[in-house]
């Protein structure tokens, strides 16, 4: 009699749990995924980015000033070996319309361009620092942001809200905060006897950033993150391997190599290629603005760790940094931005997993706005093709 009653509340429970609102189908655990939970997820994916950009930092100044081995195209070049060597092949052994032949066919130029703007970016920044202070470099580096606001806003249609800029703002204003930090404490590294010419090249390097990032983001949503990464390691290696051999083989010559070096050298590259397989993870669960205002926080973690091992001065300001980009994380990924489609300018929405909707051919087509989600997408959504 005891087992039939609680059949008769179990089966109770789950025809309350299939009817009860989502709020109440939350709580007893079928509903879908509490919101709070998601902004956790999109902050934290973020800063794993940027404490590998943090491992990056920390080998290239192991390597630039105790070894004087000043080589970032060649520190490149091994980040886009392994990406052509994991990645590319893996597309070499694909069959159909994802073959490696197959996408070179038909988009093999846009790749390209996409190769040398990512390799020239991460070069002229780099190359920003023999002429600016480090002060410059974190300021002017943070042009990436509109770069990629604007780009977005244009040409993948996304909407902003209120919110989302009051996030931005607060942002920035956490990254002129730790500018300010490395004033008081005398944190300014660098020359600065070509300040003009290390400022165009961080602004150079930011605008190339933001086209990078917008395209990657396209093609991870449309696409696939294998393309990507391994379109770009096929030319990014070529490219680089070119301008290496060009601008840096002397430079090579006169690395004293040893084990430690060596180490190093691995080091650096396992953070890179990390940071390129994860990022376009996270910029398709997020999007591209997200992931390059979380990546503010790079600089606040490299800092940390050479409070330690650098003997760095330390200020409160930091901490005030660290926490005010937070909060604009915060503000940011709290709401969803909204794509405006205008099939007049997409004329197939891309989902091979879906099905084809054909739309009507008769009357004119008007704009229309499909708000969605950059967060976890819940069900797939139908194909739209504009005959």
């Amino acid at each position: 009699m005891r087992s039939l009653y609680l059949a008769c509340i179990h089966a109770w429970l789950q025809r309350k749990k299939r009817t009860a609102p989502l709020h109440v189908r939350a709580v007893l655990g079928t509903g879908p995924r509490p919101a709070w939970r998601d902004l956790l997820l999109s902050v934290a994916l973020g800063q794993v980015l940027s404490l590998l950009i943090c491992g990056i930092g920390l080998t290239s100044k192991y390597l630039s000033e105790d070894f004087h081995a000043n080589t970032p195209v060649f520190q490149s070049f091994l980040n886009y070996i392994l990406l052509f060597l994991v990645y590319t092949t893996t597309l070499a052994v694909r069959q159909g319309e994802e073959n490696l032949l197959a996408i070179l066919k038909r988009r093999w130029w846009k790749y390209m361009i996409l190769g040398i703007v990512d390799i020239e970016a991460n070069y002229l920044v780099v190359k920003a620092y023999q002429y600016t202070t480090l002060t410059s470099v974190q300021l002017l580096d943070c042009f990436v942001i509109p770069v990629v606001i604007l780009l977005s806003w244009f040409f993948l249609l996304v909407r902003y809200k209120a919110v989302h800029f009051i996030g931005i703002v607060v942002c920035i204003l956490g990254m002129g905060c730790m500018a300010g930090a490395d004033v008081l404490v005398g944190r300014q590294q660098g020359a600065g006897e070509n300040k003009l010419i290390g400022d165009l090249l961080v602004l150079g390097g930011a605008t190339l950033y933001g086209i990078s990032n917008v395209c990657e983001e396209y093609i991870v949503r449309n696409l696939s993150r294998v393309e990507f990464l391994g379109m770009i390691g096929l030319f990014g290696s070529f490219f680089s391997g070119i301008q290496l051999a060009i601008m840096e083989h002397k430079e090579l010559l006169k690395v004293p190599w040893d084990w430690q070096i060596g180490l190093l050298y691995v080091g650096f590259s396992a953070c890179m290629f990390g940071l390129y397989s994860f990022m376009p993870v996270v910029i398709k669960k997020t999007s591209a603005t997200a992931v390059n205002l979380s990546l503010l926080t790079a600089d606040l973690y490299s800092l940390f760790c050479g409070l330690f091992l650098f003997h760095y001065k330390f200020s409160g300001l930091y901490l005030l940094s660290f926490f005010t980009i937070l909060v604009g994380l915060v503000l940011y990924s709290s709401t969803s931005t909204y794509v405006a489609q205008d099939p007049r300018v997409y004329k197939q929405f891309r989902n091979p997993s879906g099905p084809v909707v054909d739309l009507p051919t008769t009357g004119q087509l008007e704009p229309s706005v499909t708000y969605t989600s950059l967060g976890q997408e819940t069900e797939e959504e139908p194909h739209v093709r504009v005959a």
